[in-house]
């Protein structure tokens, strides 16, 4: 998803929408990744994470976004201490078992089935081994929650041309890979999840015996 058209009021309409609890959903573990060595970070949008990320993490850091709004604006917050990557993350090269720390806020919501599943697959095997994936992402737990993520990606297909219209299952996926939930909290009744993920032996294992 390309978030050029809006990528300069991005801000603003998030909060406008949720005030800042997508950013204490992004937060909220931040801690627990500190000591990464090396960091895939997939379309953290205008760079309010990355940016507090360079502050606590003292490794390598590789950003990627498909807008080149978004990266400039992220790039603006973040410094030049990051390598930056404008691509597309379904399609850029990734060194192999590489990344001890993933991550993806409201990133994936923007997937459909296939393309979900060859992204989790590709992120994968570009983890180093015990990696950890952190997510933020919206969950369908009531009607209510239902209702506000359809007028989500009514806005952002109208403003985006986003073609995605539904949340993927990224918990199967995950642990198709070998990843295990270690945390998590909700927020919003719900509506809003903060997960960290951690790659197992068996995820080890199934990569080796493919």
């Amino acid at each position: 998803m390309n978030c050029d058209p809006i990528a300069r009021w991005y801000r603003w309409l998030e909060y406008l929408g949720f005030g800042r609890a997508l950013e204490r959903r992004r937060n909220a573990f931040l801690s627990d990744v500190a000591d990464a060595r090396r960091a895939l970070v997939l379309g953290d949008g205008d760079g309010r994470f990355l940016a507090r990320l360079v502050r606590v993490m003292h490794g390598a850091i590789d950003y990627v976004d498909v807008s080149p709004g978004m990266l400039a604006l992220a790039r603006g917050r973040a410094g030049d201490g990051v390598h930056y990557i404008l691509g597309d993350a379904l399609t850029i090269p990734l060194p192999a078992r590489e990344y001890d720390l993933i991550v993806t806020h409201f990133f994936l919501d923007c997937f459909n089935d296939q393309d979900a599943a060859a992204l989790v697959n590709k992120v994968a095997d570009a983890a180093a081994p015990r990696a950890r994936w952190l997510i933020s992402e919206f969950r369908a737990a009531s009607w209510w929650s239902r209702l506000c993520i359809g007028a989500l990606y009514i806005f952002f297909r109208i403003t985006t041309g986003l073609q995605t219209q539904r949340l993927i299952d990224h918990h199967s996926l995950l642990r198709q890979r070998g990843f295990a939930i270690e945390r998590s909290e909700t927020a919003r009744a719900g509506l809003l999840t903060s997960e960290l993920w951690r790659l197992d032996g068996l995820g080890e294992w199934r990569r080796l015996s493919v």
